[in-house]
């Protein structure tokens, strides 16, 4: 006669290891960046458009380029005019992934509130942390690799248009090849997307992805409104706009890395990268904490706000 069995099953005594040995193996940060990136395709489509929209502008610009360029007898107009393209195109690259950023994290976290899915993702295994650090990596991270890349590729291709165009009249490829310091401008477009788009304007889209955890409805609007409350506010009541000069300071960027234009650099790029200027500036701290306290909030108003 067999006795009933008084084995009790035998579980780990933290089931905690295993939950987050599960999460480890599953990657969630990951994950989530690259649902992000799924969801989002705004986040690459856009400043591809605008590199064709330079292509194409160049293609057409580059028709009267030679006969510009022998109407100048000064070389320096000449190199000017010869980068002005490269100068341009980089700038429509840039300001294409800062207003993606810009509308991206205005509708990171208020999209899934609106349509509730953002009930579904809660189930899962993702704490409001990851989910918030990933939607952050976007505009922090990603927007200037992808940036960095797609200017890359669009002035390589800009390379052999431009001088197909100027040796059809007879202007030989060493002209262009000298007045163009692509690695030089690679350098400086890669420090310029590091310090002003990710460390400079980070307090910018942490703001950002605040009023999308918390407005209900017109997230631009409520991300426009206290600030402009503010400086009519100050005015009226002190005759001061010490606020909107923090505001114009914050987007403008002091002179230690304000980025100069392509034509005027100089030879040595690194006569700009005053790392230890910026890096002592104040404003960049204060900054920092600005953001952290943004995305500590964030991450609160996901946990208990409601789908709308």
């Amino acid at each position: 006669m067999n006795s009933p069995s008084n084995a009790v099953p035998q579980y780990p005594r933290d089931s905690q290891a295993i939950v987050h040995t599960a999460a480890a193996a599953t990657r969630p940060l990951y994950w989530s960046v690259r649902r992000e990136l799924w969801e989002n395709r705004s986040i690459y489509i856009a400043p591809l458009i605008v590199a064709g929209l330079i292509l194409l502008g160049l293609l057409i610009s580059a028709l009267f380029l030679p006969k510009r360029l022998h109407d100048l007898n000064d070389p320096v107009h000449q190199r000017e005019m010869m980068l002005a393209p490269y100068s341009i195109g980089t700038a429509a690259i840039m300001a294409a992934a800062f207003i993606v950023g810009i509308f991206y994290c205005l509708d990171a976290l208020y999209g899934e509130r609106r349509d509730r899915s953002v009930m579904f993702w809660k189930s899962l295994p993702v704490s409001d942390w990851t989910t918030v650090l990933a939607k952050a990596s976007i505009p922090f991270v990603i927007l200037p690799i992808v940036a960095f890349a797609i200017m890359v590729v669009t002035q390589l291709l800009m390379l052999p248009l431009s001088a197909a165009m100027l040796m059809r009249y007879g202007i030989s490829f060493h002209v262009l090849w000298v007045n163009l310091p692509l690695f030089q401008m690679w350098l400086m477009l890669l420090y310029h997307l590091v310090t002003v788009h990710v460390l400079w304007y980070a307090p910018i889209y942490g703001w950002m992805l605040l009023v999308s955890a918390w407005a209900r409805r017109a997230t631009f609007l409520w991300a426009l409104i206290p600030p402009v409350a503010i400086c009519i506010v100050e005015k009226f009541a002190f005759n001061t706009m010490h606020f909107c000069e923090l505001l114009k300071y914050r987007f403008s960027g002091p002179q230690a890395f304000r980025f100069p234009m392509i034509g005027d650099m100089p030879m040595d790029p690194m006569m700009h990268l005053e790392l230890g200027k910026f890096l002592s500036t104040p404003g960049l701290w204060t900054g920092f904490v600005l953001t952290a306290v943004f995305l500590v909030a964030a991450v609160r108003l996901r946990r208990y706000r409601d789908p709308i």
